[in-house]
């Protein structure tokens, strides 16, 4: 049974809301509504649904022009085309020097970035989003300060974008670890993907609890691009695995967590070093100060 959507953007939280929920009482109705807002610090928002019949775009261009919104994209999608459908809705991240993209844009990549492959798949971590656009932009701001790293661990490491990002500007000892192992092969898929077999070792692993990761301590840069909970529940492990003057990139923070975070960082010999949001994402770059 093919399935269809109806995509539409448009500016500010309560008129998307509104719009979702306008959407609700269509008929043909749809499976499902989605009210997103777009990370890119744009201001806009997308709203979109799925349905099971064609739906009515009489209908949905009377709710776009009554919201103000752009008029709705309806498309027809087989049930196993989700992942090529991804593809052709990422659009290219530039983040400072670095440029993530699908392989379905190769022919936009400037000259002069540092091109980051990464397809759509079932980890994550493509760029887009306001948490990994975060710690890309954060990287891209130390290598301006000069910072330079030859032992890097990403935490949580998703599609080890943040990884290779490392991997790209330094050579070293660049770990990649998450929870999970499809995460795993799918950062090990993305290496071979980018030509760049053997430059990240990735493991699967919970925080630092894998003996390689213990091995190559202390680092002189940490990514933990997770969420507020296990952040906190691992600052003693990050302040204990990074070298004095290291930096720790922290994100999946959302904006009203940032100072809880902070504090409890402060208290594990962090210093803050910049703080910046992308949508309602956090990122943190701390600098690690006394101990070991």
């Amino acid at each position: 049974m093919p399935t269809f959507t109806a995509l539409t953007t448009l500016t500010g939280k309560k008129a998307a809301e509104g719009l979702g929920e306008a959407m609700e009482r269509l008929d043909p109705e749809p499976t499902g509504v989605g009210v997103f807002e777009v990370e890119d610090g744009s201001g806009l928002w997308e709203v979109g649904g799925y349905f099971t019949e064609t739906p009515d775009e009489a209908a949905l261009a009377l709710l776009a022009a009554a919201f103000e919104a752009k008029p709705f994209v309806v498309s027809e999608l087989p049930e196993t085309d989700w992942v090529a459908h991804v593809r052709r809705e990422l659009a290219p991240v530039e983040a400072g020097r670095f440029f993530v993209y699908g392989g379905h844009d190769a022919d936009k990549v400037p000259a002069d970035s540092i091109p980051l492959l990464i397809e759509a798949a079932m980890a994550f971590g493509t760029g887009h989003h306001g948490t990994t656009l975060g710690c890309l932009k954060a990287l891209d701001w130390l290598l301006e300060q000069g910072f330079s790293a030859s032992k890097v661990a990403d935490i949580g490491c998703g599609t080890a974008v943040l990884a290779m990002a490392a991997a790209r500007v330094w050579e070293g000892d660049i770990l990649a670890s998450d929870i999970d192992q499809v995460a795993v092969d799918v950062a090990e898929a993305n290496l071979k993907a980018n030509g760049m077999n053997g430059a990240v070792q990735c493991i699967e692993a919970a925080g630092f609890d894998h003996p390689a990761l213990k091995a190559h301590a202390p680092y002189d840069l940490i990514f933990a691009n997770i969420l507020k909970g296990p952040l906190v529940a691992l600052a003693p492990e990050i302040s204990a695995n990074l070298r004095v003057g290291g930096q720790a990139i922290l994100s999946g923070i959302l904006n009203e967590q940032a100072q809880d975070v902070l504090s409890v960082y402060s208290q594990n010999e962090f210093n803050l070093a910049k703080i910046s949001e992308i949508g309602e994402w956090t990122t943190l770059i701390l600098t690690k100060q006394g101990g070991n």
